[in-house]
């Protein structure tokens, strides 16, 4: 038998990397998405089982929080806006935040000194839970239209609007007896500590023109409404540091700018060596 020639064959492989078209690389971008998509909708769902009020504070939280003042602090933690009463949304003020903790600067704001005795301090704190305290037991029947809260550089009152009870008839200056009511409580409650008086007047975000009136015009009127209330019941005009009216620019609840909660008087005492 003849001697036949070997030969040689050569088998090209052409690799595809990452696997072509039936690759699984792909399968982990989806897999992210679709946890990713997860999550957003349970956030959603989530946040549709929360209250208003709950939703109110928690934007503002997030409006407001800096990594380098704030980093490991959660809503409930924060300083700027103690409240006495969880019913209520947890907000201050930003522009009333801004100016008191610009007066402030530099200075110890963590007590009030009583009138009378003219040496007993008491913190805001403690302050803000006596006024808290007395509303509920003089007028417990409103007590869920009055906010006691702690922001920088003194407390604050805030009487709100509720369904069927309001402080003020609607596009009117002329307060119901309800709300002389809680002023002169407020009053009588304000008139035992030391400090200026800032009133503020809001309303929501629904348009009112009435001839030349706009809600400019009815806050302010509002608001000083309030200050002859106060007067009348035994506030020194002299304490009286300002009268302002922020129309629907310092919403209670901005993601319901039209709820009634967002009228309101704002009563804020400011420390005796801030004012």
């Amino acid at each position: 038998m003849e001697d036949r020639p070997q030969q040689i064959i050569i088998k090209k492989v052409k690799k595809v990397k990452g696997g072509g078209s039936h690759g699984g690389s792909w399968k982990v971008a989806y897999a992210d998405f679709v946890t990713a998509m997860m999550a957003f909708f349970l956030l959603l769902w989530l946040l549709s089982m929360v209250s208003d009020e709950r939703r109110a504070a928690l934007s503002e939280y997030f409006r407001r929080y800096s990594i380098f003042q704030q980093s490991g602090m959660s809503a409930v933690d924060m300083k700027d806006s103690q409240k006495t009463d969880p019913r209520f949304p947890n907000e201050a003020s930003g522009e009333a935040q801004q100016t008191f903790a610009g007066r402030t600067k530099g200075k110890s704001v963590g007590e009030f000194r009583y009138k009378k005795s003219g040496t007993k301090s008491v913190s805001d704190e403690e302050l803000a839970k006596k006024i808290r305290t007395s509303i509920d037991d003089k007028i417990a029947q409103y007590r869920d239209q009055v906010l006691v809260d702690v922001i920088d550089g003194g407390i604050r009152i805030q009487i709100i609007d509720a369904e069927g009870a309001m402080m003020f008839a609607l596009g009117s200056a002329q307060p119901t007896e309800r709300a002389k009511e809680i002023l002169n409580l407020v009053a009588q409650n304000v008139n035992e500590i030391q400090g200026k008086i800032v009133i503020e007047g809001h309303t929501d975000a629904a348009p009112f023109r009435g001839g030349q009136i706009t809600n400019w015009e009815l806050s302010t009127a509002r608001a000083s409404a309030a200050r002859r209330i106060l007067e009348e019941n035994g506030i020194d005009t002299t304490r009286i540091a300002r009268v302002v009216g922020y129309a629907d620019q310092e919403l209670l609840l901005p993601l319901n700018p039209r709820d009634q909660r967002n009228r309101r008087i704002s009563i804020i005492v400011l420390h005796p060596d801030s004012s």
